[in-house]
């Protein structure tokens, strides 16, 4: 277990109830349960009411139980073997229908995203972004796809876009020989993080570029290499973790960017609609029927 929640645990356990170390004793040997439990669920499967599990997690100094779960979820998530996700998402899913389930998972993960987001930090990264000579962005394993994403759109906007290339720690470094302090970095990571992106990131940093980091939380290797950390949440779904919130947040940096460019811009797309026009690149939809 995190040792911050055993000490809290530990400077508080002479003050619990009995039913209140029932709670400490289930948590220290099963927190990856606990974990995605609710207070309710947790004090039946222990023997106490809901309210004395509350009651625990205020003890221990958290604000309520939600903040005592979601520090036990972000301890444990980049510990969790695909294996045990597996057996997580099928327990909490439990007999809900799965679709219904990973729509509304989503949809309050993207929620609480927007309400924790930090919009000082997200404004300080589009500046970043504008005004530098070159940008590169740093993402590996499923985190890719989101590193993708916002290349191709950045690529659009800007000469200067590199998507690094993350198959080796020789190659990563090969590629970001001549980052300086007129260079922008973006690098993206959730859990389980990736090593080779984070130390990327640490030589950015130390070669004086701008980094942006996007990740979901402010205690993950990508954040504390950062000069901006943009927090994104992201749930467990089963082998895989859910990426909407992340995207969702690229998405807005996407159109942020583009409006502070947007003259630019305007005439960039325009150029471009007429070349996809004048080589055929999309197939015309004829809806003369409608």
């Amino acid at each position: 277990m995190d040792n911050l929640l055993a000490v809290r645990i530990q400077n508080k356990v002479d003050s619990f109830s009995k039913g209140q170390k029932r709670i400490a004793a289930y948590i220290e040997e099963h927190y990856d349960k606990v974990a995605f439990m609710t207070a309710s669920k947790l004090g039946a499967t222990v023997g106490v009411s809901e309210s004395t599990v509350v009651r625990f997690a205020t003890q221990i100094g958290y604000a309520g139980y939600p903040q005592l779960q979601q520090a036990i979820q972000e301890m444990i998530r980049n510990k969790l073997t695909s294996f045990q996700r597996m057996e997580v998402t099928t327990e909490r899913i439990g007999n809900s229908d799965v679709l219904d389930f990973v729509f509304n998972q989503d949809i309050d993960v993207i929620r609480r995203t927007m309400e924790e987001t930090n919009h000082d930090s997200f404004y300080k990264a589009v500046d970043s972004i504008v005004a530098s000579r070159k940008i590169y962005i740093l993402a590996a394993r499923s985190a890719l796809a989101l590193g993708t994403f916002l290349s191709y759109y950045l690529n659009l906007l800007f000469e200067n876009v590199l998507l690094v290339q993350a198959t080796s720690e020789g190659e990563i470094f090969e590629q970001m020989i001549r980052v300086d302090e007129s260079d922008t970095v973006i690098g993206i990571s959730f859990p389980r993080y990736s090593r080779k992106i984070a130390k990327a990131m640490n030589f950015a940093h130390d070669r004086g570029a701008k980094v942006i980091g996007i990740t979901d939380s402010s205690l993950s290797p990508v954040a504390q290499a950062s000069d901006c950390v943009l927090l994104a949440r992201s749930e467990i779904a089963s082998i895989v973790d859910s990426l909407c919130a992340p995207l969702s947040l690229i998405n807005a940096l996407i159109v942020a960017t583009s409006l502070k460019k947007s003259e630019e811009s305007k005439k960039i797309f325009q150029n471009l609609e007429d070349i996809w026009d004048a080589y055929g690149v999309y197939e015309k939809v004829d809806d003369s029927s409608n």
